[in-house]
């Protein structure tokens, strides 16, 4: 069993005295900042001068500058623009600051792990990676609860980067949840298997086709949508409750029946899980990395031709237009959740 560690094993008085420094105020940046703020601890925000996050810390009142400005003020740095970004904003704003003694944080080893940024020796180098969207993880907290985190150390300069990056995770919340100990190089790839393979690309997938299955076959998008996609979270939010075993308690046994006997159908376990490790193996060689660096450097065409062809695409038109008359219409903006 892995460790794990707890409220009690946290000593969030570390930070007394330390500037945090949010590098990107984004759906990380701001959960990350509000949490630590509020659990007492004396944080900046870096941002675009006149961008749209550098407006909105300003809002939420924090003290807003560069990332160089930030990272020369900071203790500890903790590094929330998107990864494509990251490398730049270090070379060239990040790595000119940073002194002896000084930590840099990750939320995603993404950067660490392919070697994208290389940290001088003299700095701790820690993973504070909570297991949700920044938009939970600022929900939870306000909500007296939090989300499981995950905590590594890959450098260990100080002798006590361990010790300041569960402070760090207290900060925001995770302990009160769980803090699970890992690696940078586990964390990386499990987090885009995972990604890729179940909860973003899988799923996207298998509700797009049963979206197009129910509606080619003469259903109405509307059913369609709520029946693959909409009560996908009544699920979820089971399993994450109770498990599979308990989501099966929860529903019929009829739903249940038909989940052993067509699951394998749709999801042939053989064929699927070659599948998988094909993706897993260019996630361990670098070659997902590889691509994806190169497609930011190239303009990004082909996501952004995907994303456009998503958005175009009849579940998602037939959606937006069902939130609007729903109860929960107001979640659909999640840019107005950050408080």
């Amino acid at each position: 069993m892995a460790n794990m560690f707890y409220e009690k094993d946290c000593d969030i008085k570390i930070l007394d005295g330390k500037t945090v420094a949010i590098i990107g105020y984004g759906s990380q940046g701001h959960a990350h900042a509000l949490n630590l703020r509020d659990s007492g601890v004396n944080v900046i925000v870096a941002g675009r001068p006149g961008g749209k996050g550098w407006v909105a810390a300003e809002a939420d009142g924090f003290s807003v500058m560069t990332a160089a400005e930030a990272a020369k003020a900071g203790d500890i740095i903790m590094l929330l623009v998107s990864d494509e970004q990251q490398a730049a904003v270090y070379e060239t704003d990040i790595a000119p600051n940073l002194t002896a003694g000084k930590a840099l944080a990750f939320a995603h080893g993404f950067n660490i792990r392919y070697e994208q940024i290389v940290p001088p020796a003299e700095i701790d180098v820690f993973l504070a990676a909570p297991k949700g969207p920044g938009h939970t993880v600022r929900g939870q907290f306000v909500a007296g609860k939090g989300v499981p985190s995950l905590v590594a150390v890959h450098q260990d300069a100080t002798g006590n980067a361990l010790d300041i990056a569960l402070a760090y995770i207290a900060g925001i919340g995770g302990a009160r949840a769980g803090i699970l100990e890992t690696n940078f190089t586990e964390e990386t790839e499990t987090d885009l298997f995972g990604e890729q393979t179940v909860l973003c690309g899988g799923v996207v997938d298998l509700m797009r086709c049963g979206f197009e299955v129910l509606t080619e076959a003469g259903y109405s998008p509307e059913s369609a949508y709520f029946e693959v996609l909409h009560e996908l979270k009544l699920i979820i939010d089971l399993v994450n409750k109770a498990g599979i075993s308990g989501m099966n308690y929860s529903i019929s046994d009829t739903a249940e029946y038909g989940e052993y006997v067509s699951g394998p159908r749709v999801l042939p376990a053989e064929e699927t899980k070659a599948r998988m490790r094909e993706v897993l193996a260019d996630i361990q060689d670098g070659t997902f990395a590889h691509n994806w660096i190169e497609e930011n450097k190239n303009g990004r065409p082909f996501f952004n031709a995907q994303r456009a062809e998503l958005d175009n695409h009849p579940m998602e038109v037939v959606g937006r237009e069902l939130r609007k008359n729903m109860l929960w219409q107001d979640d659909d903006n999640l840019d107005t959740a950050s408080n």
